[in-house]
């Protein structure tokens, strides 16, 4: 069997908003090196989701806390 993939446009506003239901984590790594040498390495790490997203994860953990 075959299956077609539909292509359709998606607006920002809607990747965001899909996006942030979810959450996403950002994550990368910099290092400025001269003759082989690494002189500095900065890395990231960043989650972006929405404030209900966090505070719905917050409860359920406080909820495992007082059940456990």
């Amino acid at each position: 069997m075959t299956r077609a993939i539909e292509r359709r446009e998606v607006a920002l506003v809607d990747l965001l908003d899909r996006v942030l239901a979810g959450g996403v984590v950002i994550a990368g790594e910099i290092t400025l090196t001269i003759a082989d040498i690494d002189l500095v390495r900065i890395s990231l790490r960043a989650l972006i989701a929405s404030v209900r997203v966090e505070d719905e994860g917050r409860d359920e953990a406080e909820g495992e806390h007082r059940d456990g």
